[in-house]
C-alpha cells in the first residue's frame, strides 16, 4: 500500500517562508564561495584561472539570477497556497449547500 499525501492548511505557507529564507542563504553562500577561494587566486594558471576570474567577475550577476529564480518559486508557492485555501473553502461551502438539499432518508436501504 502506498502512503497517502496529506497536506495541512499551513503546509504551503510554511514552505513559502522556508524558501524565502533559503533564497537569502543561497546568495550568501555564493559570495562565501568566492571569499573562500580567494587564497587560491594567485596559485591558478591557464583555464582554471580564467574560469575562476570569470566566475568572480559574474558573482553578483549569478547571485541576482539565483535570487530572482528563487523569488519566482516563492511567488508560485504563494499562489498555490491561495489556490489551495480558496479551493478548500469553496469545496466546504458547496458541500454545505448541497447537504441542505440532499434527501438522506431516500438513500436508506431499510424498510419503510
Amino acid at each position: 500500500m502506498g502512503q497517502r499525501w496529506d497536506m495541512g492548511q499551513e503546509t504551503l505557507n510554511q514552505l513559502t517562508k522556508k524558501t524565502a529564507g533559503g533564497t537569502q542563504d543561497l546568495g550568501g553562500l555564493v559570495k562565501q564561495l568566492v571569499a573562500a577561494a580567494q587564497p587560491l587566486e594567485g596559485k591558478m594558471n591557464g583555464a582554471g584561472k580564467q574560469a575562476f576570474d570569470t566566475f568572480k567577475a559574474n558573482v553578483d550577476s549569478i547571485t541576482n539570477d539565483l535570487n530572482a529564480g528563487m523569488a519566482r518559486i516563492t511567488e508560485g508557492q504563494s499562489g498555490m497556497d491561495v489556490a489551495f485555501r480558496t479551493g478548500d473553502t469553496d469545496m466546504a461551502e458547496t458541500a454545505r449547500k448541497n447537504e441542505g438539499g440532499a434527501d438522506f432518508d431516500g438513500a436508506k436501504f431499510g424498510k419503510r
